[in-house]
């Protein structure tokens, strides 16, 4: 009798950012697992687009997708915030990733699921099916801490996190004002932030957490996550990031695109440039890009500007179809007067050419988990822009714990103002303090190939989980 293919299901979130960092851990894990094939269930509303069936379909043979996609979603979701979308979509697709799981257990040795840590309903989903499940976390451990930490942190405060006087302090981690707290903090009577709880509760039910991280980015709260997983507090925890794109495995987008960067790049002094981008969902207000764009004017430097046009909730599902143009939104004369200073690329750009360009000497960033880390990989300092989700604190970790950032300051009514946008970009580029942060993110660089080459923290790490996974099969 044939011996039935050993495989590990994965379960991602029906975001493009998120699906792209669960099969950068796909990629590197079958490398440690030779005999295993991977199966990626994506929930998914419709049709994909051309960006996400380009990233499924390189994928080596040894990694499928099965795409779960419910029915009749259209009419429940027309015009809502893109989160709720993806709440929708998710709680929706639970029990045909039930059944999918069923299926693949029947013709294959399922020996793990690993879900998406915004799908924690998987794990309470497959107790029925004995099989090993564990939540793929793809940001920060200081998040995951936040996550464990939330349900003490809850019975322990009384008012708005937002209106405390004194940082919160979470085990392990830098203190966090509590405005910088994820955006379900915001209200603690919102049902986002009763879903935010119930989530982080569904961690514990976890054979373990695998964290899109490494050692010696987040040492203090590593060391804590694990010291309370030997007393038996929390599950398992696994640093094996950065999980990285590489342009070997690059996703083209549009051609012209690349070649109008790359070329203009090329002409440009090493060090001089300073990209700007807020990751593939985030927008900001008319006024803001106005804002913005006088503030690159004034401060001289050179910069290569991914622009998008502003959105109704600052954020978009980031595989969306496009035609606005955004050109239209930038200040009056201002493309003419910025002709020699920088260059603006509309929707799209190919992010880790860029990053991994010698022109590039900063990165006006959104603070998005995927971004950070390829900022790192490369060596690229950044000023700190936060927009939503998780992404305030993880600017305060980058520039108040690690000081690898300039955070840019809002003023009261939540706009960066054309000055403060100006001076930011001054001191990271030319500035004394900008040279300090670069010679520290060079050895954040160092340790980050550090952890994923062989005998390597997060190597190690891996090579141990897989070899409990192959005392299995």
């Amino acid at each position: 009798m044939e011996s039935k293919t050993i495989r590990i299901a994965l379960v991602s979130a029906p975001v493009y950012s998120h699906l792209r960092s669960i099969l950068e851990f796909a990629k590197r894990l079958i490398r440690f697992y030779q005999d295993l094939h991977v199966t990626c269930l994506v929930p998914i509303n419709g049709s994909p687009c051309n960006k996400t069936k380009a990233l499924l379909q390189s994928l080596p043979p040894t990694i499928d997708y099965i795409f779960v996609s419910p029915k009749n979603l259209e009419d429940e979701v027309q015009d809502t915030h893109p989160a709720f979308l993806v709440r929708t979509l998710i709680t929706r697709s639970l029990p045909l990733i039930h059944d999918e799981v069923k299926k693949l257990i029947s013709k294959s040795r399922l020996i793990a699921i690993i879900s998406d840590g915004i799908i924690t309903q998987v794990l309470e989903l497959v107790k029925d099916l004995n099989v090993l499940s564990y939540t793929y976390f793809p940001s920060s451990a200081m998040l995951l801490a936040l996550c464990l930490y939330s349900e003490n942190l809850d019975e322990t405060t009384t008012s708005e996190y937002k209106d405390l006087l004194e940082p919160i302090k979470i085990p392990g981690c830098i203190p966090v004002q509590g405005s910088d707290l994820p955006d379900p903090f915001n209200d603690r009577t919102s049902e986002t932030y009763k879903e935010f709880l119930e989530g982080s509760r569904r961690f514990f039910l976890a054979d373990g957490i695998l964290v899109n991280t490494f050692f010696d980015l987040e040492a203090s709260t590593i060391k804590e996550l694990q010291e309370q997983e030997r007393r038996g507090i929390v599950p398992s925890i696994h640093a094996i990031g950065p999980f990285v794109q590489h342009e070997s495995s690059m996703i083209e987008g549009n051609d012209n695109n690349t070649l109008e960067c790359l070329n203009w790049l090329d002409k440009q002094q090493e060090n001089s440039v300073l990209y700007v981008s807020f990751g593939s969902g985030g927008t900001i207000s008319h006024k803001q890009i106005i804002e913005l764009a006088l503030g690159l004017e004034l401060s001289g430097q050179k910069f290569l500007w991914l622009l998008k046009p502003p959105s109704k909730f600052d954020i978009i599902f980031d595989f969306g179809h496009f035609s606005e143009d955004p050109l239209k939104y930038l200040p009056s004369g201002f493309l003419e007067r910025t002709k020699e200073q920088g260059i603006i690329v509309p929707y799209w750009a190919p992010q880790i050419k860029i990053l991994g360009h010698a022109a590039i000497g900063g990165y006006l960033c959104h603070c998005g988990w995927n971004s950070i880390l390829e900022s790192v990989a490369h060596g690229i300092p950044m000023i700190a822009w936060p927009l939503f989700a998780e992404q305030r604190m993880n600017a305060a970790l980058f520039c108040n714990g690690l000081k690898v950032a300039i955070r840019a300051k809002v003023n009261e009514m939540g706009i960066v103002e054309r000055g403060e946008v100006a001076k930011v970009i001054k001191n990271l580029m030319i500035g004394d303090e900008g040279k300090e942060i670069r010679q520290r993110m060079r050895e954040l660089k160092g340790s980050a190939e550090d952890a994923i080459n062989e005998g390597g923290s997060s190597t190690r790490t891996l090579t141990q989980l897989v070899q409990k996974w192959k005392n299995l099969e």
